[in-house]
């Protein structure tokens, strides 16, 4: 349920406006270098309120290890981390309560959880968990080694300029999405299996556990249905299996040729935006008019980028794993 990977697994937990949220990580190996200034660069990138379009809400978003840390080095223990919830505004919830707000989970998980949920920030629900992420992701991060993943966003608001982009949802008092590109380089060739295990079938999971994700293409895409198949074969130049081009975006049969891994994520409009909007009134049992107050990001896409990495991260640290290209003690 709230679980990912086989060897390096994931568990998330916490509620945006409960007293923390965390992580659990299973199967780190032993002996990685391991603390809080590792954790910085990549949570600093992820916070809302330090770039225009972004969330008012800043959490300290300090690691506090409970488990799985000795003397700077991981034991080999389950690594458990939270971060705690101080910045927050629970009463904003209470007036919209009756009110599901469209394009949010608010309605299904009511309707999942007969109403017993969180409802305060979105509970469960709240992008405030990918911090967990994106903590999992540094660890991930420093096992793959030489292995760099990169996130970076190609358009918002159908602009290829942020700013332009972010100046459309302001203008029109309302919210946007964007597209993001993501790169793995130097993965070695034969990663994943074929079918169910396949590299796009594991990297699409965990990227989906993002909320506002709505869609994923790897390499060429949906521009391959363009394409004649001559064209998007990418012709192998060595006995490495090195290609000429890399419309396949570096897998092949679901398993990794060792080009570049590329992908592309669509995020979606921020469901909570000023701009009113007909929805249920569960008091009323009527539609009734919703303009959304309380502190939510323009876009919610510029701080996916660091998210992206992370799951991407511990998809191929798990991969790696099973391929034993990375020890269990370091």
């Amino acid at each position: 349920m709230n679980s990912f990977g086989r060897i390096f697994r994931v568990s998330i937990f916490g509620e945006s406006h409960g007293p923390s949220v965390g992580i659990v990580v299973d199967g780190c190996p032993a002996g990685l270098p391991l603390q809080e200034n590792d954790f910085i660069a990549d949570l600093e990138r992820r916070k809302g309120g330090t770039q225009k379009g972004t969330t008012p809400r800043i959490e300290d978003d300090k690691p506090i290890f409970l488990s799985g840390v000795f003397n700077g080095k991981t034991t080999g223990a389950p690594l458990t981390i939270v971060f705690e919830n101080k910045n927050t505004r629970s009463a904003d919830y209470e007036k919209q309560r009756a009110i599901p707000r469209p394009g949010h989970a608010d309605f299904v998980a009511h309707q999942k959880f007969a109403g017993n949920e969180d409802y305060r920030g979105g509970g469960h629900f709240s992008g405030r968990l990918t911090v967990c992420l994106v903590s999992a992701g540094v660890i991930a991060k420093k096992l793959l080694q030489n292995i760099p993943i990169e996130a970076s966003i190609l358009e918002i608001g159908g602009e290829k300029n942020i700013e332009a982009g972010l100046q459309k949802a302001i203008d029109a008092k309302d919210s946007v999405g964007g597209i993001i590109e993501c790169t793995a380089k130097n993965l070695p060739a034969g990663l994943g299996e074929p079918f169910f295990d396949s590299v796009e079938s594991l990297i699409s999971h965990a990227v989906f556990s993002i909320p506002a994700i709505k869609s994923i293409e790897f390499g060429a895409g949906f521009a391959a249905a363009k394409m004649f198949g001559s064209q998007h074969n990418d012709a192998i130049i060595n006995a490495s299996g090195k290609t000429s081009t890399n419309h396949a975006g570096g897998v092949i049969g679901g398993i990794s040729n060792g080009a570049d891994l590329v992908f592309r994520v669509v995020v979606k409009p921020t469901s909570s935006t000023p701009r009113e909007q007909q929805t249920w009134n569960w008091e009323l049992e009527q539609m009734d008019t919703l303009s959304v107050k309380g502190r939510h990001d323009l876009c919610i896409a510029l701080r996916v980028p660091p998210v992206l990495e992370a799951v991407t991260a511990i998809v191929l640290a798990d991969l790696m794993l099973l391929e034993q290209k990375i020890k269990r003690t370091i």
